[in-house]
């Protein structure tokens, strides 16, 4: 079962400051800037305990895409998206994987806005961001050790474990201290701290399994680059725990890091002449480039494994080595690997397979060096989306296919 408590809980942080005021005091405030697009890279390691036993560990990768759309009044409107991947790791060994690339989980879409003090508005239908009006800022500057409170709210996505339609809000009170200057990758970083609890007990669902209780808590450190105006990263503890109307208990422990990089625009029509090129140049047979809105796909046709296995033949690793050749280039970018069938077998068949098949060619290609673990996500389409006719050998040749696409964020 996935954690649906840490998707999203990154986004909340991102707020701007004011500059520094006299006698080492703060104002923190969030300042928008319309135009202004950035990214959320969260890296969450967990292990999850049923019945108090260890059933698993797992590393979730979460990207997210924001862009403000407009400021008025000091009152910001955001749109984003949110991506969550993830990958087994060795049971209580955090960090340590059994396999390289991420499998995508979930997708979401939001809209939302934000006041200078961090007072959050979001539609109703919305799932995202997780954690709501965190932080909220008093209306004065602050010193090192000045402390403060307020209410805030976990909204989450309880549809496929508990069968609940809408977004499930949480209330809880945030506590808050200003802890004045904290390290962070070598430097020096205004910093504070946010720590809250939940406990809540459920209205019963009829006819399915769901939480009589919920609790756990969360511990934070935020840091600040006060010449960006933007925070530079998080830090997370967190536990929480499910009592479940079955009987059983689930609970997930583990930490998470975030950062906020810079989103540049991509050239995607210049980058995609310049594969197109390469491609020409180094007699790749049946691969091609296309500019889309995730990015930059580059489609190989018709990759050959062996009958009804994720086993690559070896005329196929001669041409990933250089595509991978190709994708060194372009190293400030992700990738997504997808993995597509012809209409051939079971739909739980085909999605099994292609989700297989694209993992073995993205593990490839980390292992070639043309991207590190975290910068490589695996999506399974099975036959879902066809380019060709299946009722022909061409069309199916076509359609049994891996894409590669250097995404935009």
């Amino acid at each position: 079962m996935r954690n649906p408590l840490k998707i999203g809980l990154w986004i909340c942080i991102t707020l701007a400051l004011l500059p520094r005021v006299a006698g080492a005091q703060e104002i923190f405030q969030y300042k928008h800037r319309a135009g202004d697009t950035y990214r959320v890279i969260s890296t969450v390691f967990q292990d999850v305990f049923i019945d108090r036993r260890l059933s698993h560990s797992a590393e979730i990768l979460n990207r997210i895409a924001v862009e403000v759309l407009a400021e008025e009044g000091g009152v910001g409107r955001h749109r984003a998206t949110f991506q969550t991947s993830e990958r087994a790791v060795t049971a209580g060994a955090p960090g340590v994987s059994s396999i390289q690339s991420f499998q995508w989980a979930r997708e979401y879409d939001s809209e939302f806005s934000r006041d200078r003090r961090g007072i959050m508005d979001v539609g109703a239908r919305y799932f995202m961001p997780v954690v709501r009006n965190v932080p909220v800022f008093p209306a004065r500057a602050l010193r090192p050790g000045d402390r403060w409170s307020h209410e805030g709210h976990e909204v989450h996505d309880f549809r496929d474990g508990f069968g609940i339609a809408s977004p499930y809000v949480i209330p809880f009170v945030a506590f808050y201290e200003f802890l004045g200057e904290r390290e962070w990758a070598g430097r020096m970083l205004p910093a504070f701290s946010v720590t809250y609890s939940i406990g809540l007990t459920p209205q019963p669902v009829p006819g399915r399994v769901f939480p009589r209780r919920i609790a756990g808590n969360s511990d934070q450190v935020v840091f600040w680059d006060l010449e960006l105006g933007q925070p530079v990263a998080y830090t997370e503890d967190f536990r929480y725990l499910f009592e479940l109307s079955d009987g059983r208990t689930i609970e997930y422990r583990g930490w998470a890091q975030a950062e906020i990089v810079e989103s540049l625009r991509m050239d995607r029509e210049g980058i995609a002449r310049e594969i197109a090129e390469d491609i020409a140049r180094l007699g790749i047979e049946d691969v091609f480039v296309r500019v889309s809105d995730e990015g930059i796909i580059i489609t190989l046709e018709d990759v050959q494994f062996q009958p009804d296995t994720t086993i690559m033949l070896e005329g196929e690793m001669e041409k990933l080595q250089r595509i991978a050749e190709i994708l060194a280039r372009y190293p400030e970018r992700d990738i997504l690997v997808g993995g597509h069938t012809a209409l051939a077998g079971t739909a739980e068949g085909r999605m099994s397979l292609s989700i297989q098949r694209a993992a073995v060619v993205a593990d490839y290609l980390i292992d070639l060096g043309a991207r590190a673990p975290e910068r490589v996500v695996v999506r399974g389409y099975g036959a879902e989306r066809p380019v060709a006719d299946n009722a022909t050998e061409e069309g199916m040749r076509r359609n049994r296919r891996v894409e590669i696409t250097i995404l935009e964020n």
